[in-house]
C-alpha cells in the first residue's frame, strides 16, 4: 500500500531530478552556474532531508529533519525566482517546476507546522 509518505518521498525525488535536468540546461556563464549550483544544492536537500525525516529516530528529530525541508524547499523557490528576475531563464522555462516547488513547500511547511504542535 502507498502511503501519503511514499508520494511525497516520490514528489521530492522527481523535483529533485528536474532541478538537475535544468541546472545541466542552464546557459554557460559565471551567474547561471552559480546560482544554478545553489538551487542544485537546495532542490536536491529537499529530497534527501524528506527522506531522512521519514527515518527519524524521534518525534523531535522528525521535527528538526522537516524544519530543514521546509527551508530547503523555500530557499528553491528563491533560486529559480532569482533565476528568471535576472533574465537568466524565462518564467515560462520555468512554470512547471516553479509550481511544484510551491506546491512541495505549502504541503512540507503544514507537516511541519502539524508535527510542531504535536511534540510530544
Amino acid at each position: 500500500m502507498t502511503t501519503r509518505h511514499d508520494v511525497l518521498k516520490q514528489r521530492a525525488y522527481e523535483f529533485a531530478l528536474r532541478i538537475i535536468k535544468l541546472f545541466r540546461g542552464l546557459p554557460i556563464s559565471d551567474d547561471a552556474r552559480i546560482i544554478g549550483k545553489q538551487l542544485l544544492r537546495a532542490g536536491t536537500s529537499v529530497a534527501a532531508n524528506y527522506r531522512a525525516a521519514g527515518r527519524a529516530r524521534s518525534h523531535a528529530e522528525f521535527v528538526s529533519k522537516m524544519g530543514i525541508v521546509v527551508e530547503e524547499a523555500d530557499e528553491s523557490r528563491f533560486w529559480l525566482d532569482l533565476l528568471v528576475d535576472s533574465g537568466i531563464v524565462s518564467r515560462e522555462v520555468l512554470a512547471g517546476i516553479d509550481k511544484e516547488a510551491e506546491e512541495l513547500l505549502a504541503i512540507f511547511a503544514a507537516s511541519y507546522h502539524t508535527a510542531k504542535k504535536r511534540r510530544p
